[in-house]
């Protein structure tokens, strides 16, 4: 199939559906200007400090640098932190949230990202599930309590040369202790889950819903790579128990398991941007 086939028949299954779940990996911030860690490559030229020391993204992504070394996690993780803050997001998503807000059923977003450019963008906070958790919230890193709590206007100096966090430290309210964001890090055990678990419950809510009043679902899905599958995999979950069809954009990764299913070789601001211009004219 040609790509302008594609596109329109992405368009028409958008045309067709009464609510939209919304898919997203990291590719979707690529286009916001966020850095790609995909490969060490990518993460050393991000940050170049942690190339010096030779210290992989699935080695620095550990909670335990808040135990050994907090000035350099916090480096890391504040670093992070204020870059999120003053991106914005690109036009995709908000011609993504135009399309969403005309639909009967409404809409609901599952991403992997923990940079909250949804929320920023305008998408109501309780309609997204942060499967990895947000940077944008913080836990205890002993943890002593079970408590997650908004980052607000939390400052997280970072000097650049020397990577590392100034003082004050993110603390815990509570014990005094360091704080960590409340992301799923590698090999963590310590990661509090219970708010990602009740936005997860609301996304159940939500297609429970759409299936008792037999609306129909469209699924879309931008820059989610094979690397870490878990968002192609619920993606490619719910179309299959909701009987729903599913658009992929993805410049690499774009295979779509089946014939009914819409593949995009794009990437994600140039995806949606296509299949927006396309839809406003009909």
């Amino acid at each position: 199939m040609s790509l302008q086939k594609s596109l329109e028949a992405a368009v028409e299954i958008l045309e067709q559906s009464d609510a939209l779940l919304i898919t997203a990996g990291a590719g979707i911030g690529v286009d916001s200007g966020l850095p790609d860690f995909r490969g060490n490559k990518g993460f050393w030229k991000a940050y170049p400090p942690i190339a010096k020391l030779g210290i992989s993204f699935v080695e620095m992504a550990n909670p335990g640098w808040f135990d050994h070394n907090p000035r350099l996690a916090w480096a890391f993780y504040g670093h992070r932190l204020n870059l999120y803050r003053k991106t914005e997001p690109h036009q995709g998503f908000t011609q993504l949230l135009e399309m969403a807000r005309r639909k009967q059923g409404g809409y609901f977003v599952y991403t992997s990202n923990v940079d909250g450019q949804f929320q920023k963008a305008g998408y109501d906070g309780d309609s997204i599930e942060e499967c990895h958790g947000s940077i944008h919230h913080f836990q205890c890193a002993g943890p002593c309590c079970n408590d997650i709590w908004d980052a607000g206007g939390t400052p997280v100096a970072v000097d650049e040369e020397r990577f590392e966090a100034l003082d004050p430290l993110p603390l815990c309210g509570h014990c005094g202790g360091i704080a960590r964001p409340n992301i799923l890090m590698f090999g963590d055990w310590s990661w509090h889950a219970h708010r990602t678990s009740s936005q997860g419950a609301m996304l159940t809510g939500w297609l429970r819903h759409l299936a008792s009043e037999n609306m129909q679902l469209a699924v879309i899905e931008a820059g989610a790579g094979q690397a870490v599958p878990t968002v192609r995999h619920r993606s490619e979950y719910v179309a299959g128990a909701h009987q729903a069809r599913l658009i992929r954009i993805n410049p690499r990764d774009f295979q779509v398991p089946g014939k009914s299913h819409v593949s995009l070789p794009l990437g994600a601001q140039e995806g949606i941007n296509a299949i927006f211009e396309l839809y406003k004219k009909n």
